[in-house]
């Protein structure tokens, strides 16, 4: 299996099993209190692994134009997408939601190829369609709830507005070192949302759910967040959303084999058509002639095919390393996906 789509899995994996354990908590804690604390937690562990591996603290070593992006990610998908569902959950029921919010896999998937025009073919397509159908199907509601006005369905879609939009303005700067994105995510929108809670009126927890929530945090948002950087980077968008959009069928399975939750038919035609979307894109193979313009930035490589640049003398070309390098033009043909060295159109 491709890295890269170990990483998105992954990623998928440790956010769905953070669902239910987060379940758990959210009867002691208001939802945007626990938001924020799930943040904070992602945030201050990743910063204190980013201190540990660097030796102290070092710059992010970001561009001046990827800044925006970056904040532009942390706005959207950290600030206002946590406000909209909350704003929303008050005004729906949780099953409307939970439907709802697979909405976030489609939108992704549509800015990613119509705005940033992220190839995508057919076999992609039936993939993403198939693996949201399983999501569709894996939250319908299993009796019919009363409607509740327009309000909270609307807020709910915006909310997976914001974080389609956080997930494409987050591929712009997935070059640069992840540890840096997904603790700065996890600081600025854990602070805010925390700060807003209390400010409405929330009650701090005691400590052992404080410290609970923020290892459920670390772990299920903040390394999460960190393999998904990782995949955006290898995979591109779509198809990150897609393998991630199976985190909900991965939250049933822990509940169902930790907290012992009774299977129902929903939950195995669900697990049919997510199966059948992860095969399609596995199964993708994509290969043209493609041209590689001229391109500079900084991430983790060895030399390739596409990095064929000189080193100070001592520096192996075949060891993993990280440096600001440039590319060159080049025109091949190899299978490959809309990652960061092939964003070419077709």
């Amino acid at each position: 299996m491709n890295q890269n789509i170990l990483y998105a899995l992954l990623a998928a994996a440790l956010f769905g099993a953070s669902t239910p354990f987060a379940k758990l908590l959210v009867g002691d804690i208001s939802p945007l209190l626990l938001a924020g604390l799930l943040y904070l937690g992602s945030g201050v562990g990743l910063t204190l692994v980013r201190l540990v591996r660097d030796r102290g603290w070092q710059p992010a070593g970001l561009a001046r134009a990827e800044w925006p992006w970056l904040l532009g990610a942390i706005f959207f998908g950290g600030v206002l997408g946590p406000a909209a569902l909350m704003v929303g959950l008050t005004h729906t029921s949780g099953a409307t939601a939970s439907l709802l919010l697979n909405l976030e896999a489609v939108l992704t998937a549509v800015i990613a190829w119509v705005v940033f025009k992220e190839n995508a073919d057919r076999r992609i397509v039936l993939g993403m369609a198939a693996i949201v159908a399983g999501g569709v199907v894996l939250s319908w509601p299993s009796e019919s709830s009363p409607s509740s006005g327009w309000i909270g369905p609307l807020m709910v879609s915006v909310a997976c507005l914001c974080w389609a939009i956080d997930n494409n303005l987050t591929r712009k700067v997935s070059a640069s070192d992840a540890l840096f994105i997904a603790s700065s995510k996890g600081v600025i929108a854990g602070a805010v949302n925390s700060l807003l809670a209390v400010s409405l009126g929330a009650v701090l927890p005691g400590v052992v759910n404080a410290l609970s929530t923020l290892v459920v945090g670390l772990l299920g948002y903040g390394i999460s967040l960190v393999l998904f950087v990782l995949a955006l980077r290898g995979l591109g968008t779509a198809r990150t959303g897609a393998y991630f959009s199976t985190a909900p069928f991965i939250g049933a399975l822990v509940s169902i084999l930790v907290f012992g939750e009774s299977t129902y038919w929903a939950f195995w035609v669900a697990s049919a058509l997510m199966g059948l979307g992860v095969w399609l894109h596995l199964t993708e193979s994509h290969a043209h002639d493609h041209v590689h313009e001229p391109l500079e930035h900084t991430h983790r490589h060895v030399h390739d095919e596409h990095h064929q640049h000189e080193h100070a003398p001592g520096l192996s070309s075949h060891v993993p390393h990280a440096h600001r390098h440039q590319h060159t033009d080049l025109t091949h043909k190899h299978p490959h996906f809309p990652d960061i060295h092939h964003q070419h159109g077709h």
